[in-house]
């Protein structure tokens, strides 16, 4: 196939544009209508339940007649009946949260409301989704991974230097990271770690944020007549700021800031842009004791965090219980 002539590029771009955008838009309002249908049928079910007019036996009945008398139209077996009536009674009274489930395909919908437990969860997973545009396969990855919990657990650790520089910072940075993508076994060289991070980039992109753009490995900084080298570069379009990533894969000691604090120095001095924020870093261990990673934070005056991987997926329990501790204690924020 012969590539158009290169006056022609702009406008045939033009027209690409414009059908894009159309289907776009085409699918947009398929989609809020589905929706829409859905919630009115899980409305009418809910209420001919709850008046004791129908029970199971009916809403199959109803099932199966749709079925006989308009076969072609597929997706209302009694299953999905039950789920439009569950789908309505978890949002019909939240007046943040319903104007949010249109935006969302039915698919990535089910997958919230079955497996989120509270308003809070719901309410980040769809936000989340919007934002990052999930396909139904990675949003419930991201369930399954605790990004929620790993999320609110995370902006407890941020430290009063990186709120400061960054005010946006909230949900952006995790204190436990799963890697479980990575196949990598319980014994590895650091080497290894991040070899297995670059080729599966774009699981990792996934599990850090869509905002994270990445830069380069072993990104080379001269200071003075010497070469160092940053394990991971980031850039994150939201904080307009690099974020150097330092592997580790044994505990957390204090010491390891020191080399940290030294890569960013140097990337605000030399690498920086002048629009840019200051440069953030975040030292991934294979474990720390939360304690010394307190004392060690305490009077460090870089934007920097400590956190954690993982090679499976973590205890949603366990982690559910740390954030009812918070909660309990008052240390949790609300959500923003």
């Amino acid at each position: 196939m012969t590539k158009p002539v290169l006056h022609n590029q702009q406008a045939f771009s033009d027209v690409l544009k414009q059908i894009q955008h159309a289907r776009q838009k085409v699918f947009t309002q398929i989609n809020t209508a589905l929706i829409d249908l859905y919630w009115q049928l899980g409305q009418f079910i809910s209420q001919k339940v709850n008046s004791q007019e129908w029970g199971k036996a009916v809403v199959k009945e109803l099932a199966l007649y749709i079925a006989q008398q308009a076969p072609e139209i597929k997706g209302f077996s009694d299953k999905n009946l039950w789920r439009m009536k569950q789908f309505f009674e978890t949002y019909h009274s939240d007046k943040k949260l319903s104007p949010l489930v249109r935006e969302l395909p039915w698919t990535h919908n089910t997958i919230i409301f079955s497996r989120c437990k509270s308003a809070d969860e719901r309410e980040y997973y769809l936000k989340l989704s919007i934002k990052e545009g999930y396909s139904s396969r990675e949003l419930d990855r991201q369930i399954s991974a605790s990004h929620f919990e790993r999320a609110e657990l995370g902006n407890q650790k941020l430290s009063a230097v990186l709120r400061e520089l960054h005010p946006n910072i909230h949900n952006t940075l995790k204190d436990n990271y799963v890697l479980e993508f990575l196949g990598l076994p319980k014994q590895h060289a650091e080497s290894h770690l991040q070899k297995a991070l670059i080729e599966n980039m774009k699981c990792f992109i996934l599990e850090l944020g869509g905002d994270f753009i990445f830069v380069g490995e072993e990104y080379r900084l001269q200071v003075g007549n010497q070469d160092f080298f940053i394990d991971l570069l980031f850039f994150h379009r939201g904080l307009s700021a690099l974020v150097a990533f330092e592997l580790k894969i044994g505990k957390f000691s204090p010491e390891h800031l020191g080399q940290l604090n030294f890569y960013l120095e140097a990337l605000d001095r030399d690498v920086k842009k002048p629009h840019e924020n200051p440069s953030i870093g975040v030292l991934l261990c294979r474990d720390k004791d939360d304690e010394v990673v307190e004392y060690a934070l305490s009077r460090n005056l870089s934007p920097t965090m400590v956190a954690q991987y993982e090679l499976q997926l973590p205890d949603k329990k366990q982690l559910k219980k740390k954030l009812h501790e918070l909660t309990e204690n008052g240390c949790l924020e609300p959500n923003e």
